[in-house]
């Protein structure tokens, strides 16, 4: 597939999707949901891809969703169709690809663009981010996860506060409610991301994606259910030659080199 409103590139183990629609301050619009949903499956089906990173430019990870695409909708029909299908499908792609994601946020980050940070494991925001859901003052409510995933990440009562007002808050607020681990200066956010990037995929891929999937799934679970899942998980890991290898490195006192096996 040819992209038009991304740019999508690999490099040492670290894939990068960059949203490339600047004059519309990266909107989500139907191309660029289907070609999110293209990137986001090639890179769970490459083994050599080992971090996921989204961002966008410096004024904008991205404003929401194109409301020009939203209007269209005219029916409950056609929204459950639309949301059901191909809206939720980079969501659910973004957060199912089995590798680490990061999403590097400058500028505003609203809507069905917050979403997709939200969907992403780790967030770096530079210090001119401002995280929003706004669709209360459309008479609408966040339709990518927003009300599931922000109360998960930073507790009812602060998701609530920002969903019913639609109101956005700033990186440091941001940073202080846990919704994002750390704040940098803009013109060193892709440099600290590329070193987090960096640093997840010198780690064992299966250990990383078993730790994702026991949070993940756990968050689920009662706290016992969640153990013994926890366990499974763990056990799993004795099989894999990294772990073999990760253990003799230690003895011989020498760096790791895993392999994904």
């Amino acid at each position: 597939m040819e992209f038009e409103t991304i740019i999508y590139g690999k490099d040492g183990g670290v894939a990068t999707v960059t949203f490339n629609r600047p004059a519309q301050l990266n909107a989500l619009n139907i191309r660029m949901i289907e070609e999110l949903v293209a990137a986001f499956s090639d890179v769970a089906a490459d083994d050599r891809v080992r971090v996921l990173v989204v961002t966008g430019n410096e004024k904008a990870f991205g404003a929401g969703a194109d409301l020009k695409m939203i209007h269209g909708l005219a029916t409950t029909a056609s929204a459950h169709a639309f949301f059901t299908g191909l809206q939720g499908e980079p969501y659910r792609r973004l957060s199912g690809v089995g590798k680490p994601t990061i999403a590097a946020v400058a500028g505003i980050a609203l809507g069905g663009m917050c979403e997709l940070a939200l969907a992403c494991d780790l967030r770096i925001a530079a210090e001119n981010a401002t995280f929003g859901l706004p669709e209360i003052k459309l008479g609408l409510l966040p339709g990518g996860g927003g009300t599931q995933r922000l109360p998960r990440l930073v507790g009812a009562t602060k998701a609530k506060e920002m969903l019913l007002t639609g109101d956005s808050i700033d990186a440091q607020e941001a940073y202080r409610i846990g919704l994002v681990n750390k704040v940098v200066p803009l013109e060193k956010l892709m440099e600290e991301t590329n070193s987090l990037a960096q640093k997840l995929a010198a780690r064992p891929p299966f250990a990383l994606q078993m730790i994702n999937t026991a949070v993940n799934t756990g968050l689920d679970l009662s706290l016992d259910a969640a153990l013994a899942y926890e366990g499974r998980c763990f056990e799993m890991l004795f099989s894999t030659e990294d772990m073999k290898e990760g253990v003799q490195a230690f003895i011989e006192k020498r760096k790791p080199a895993y392999t994904g096996r």
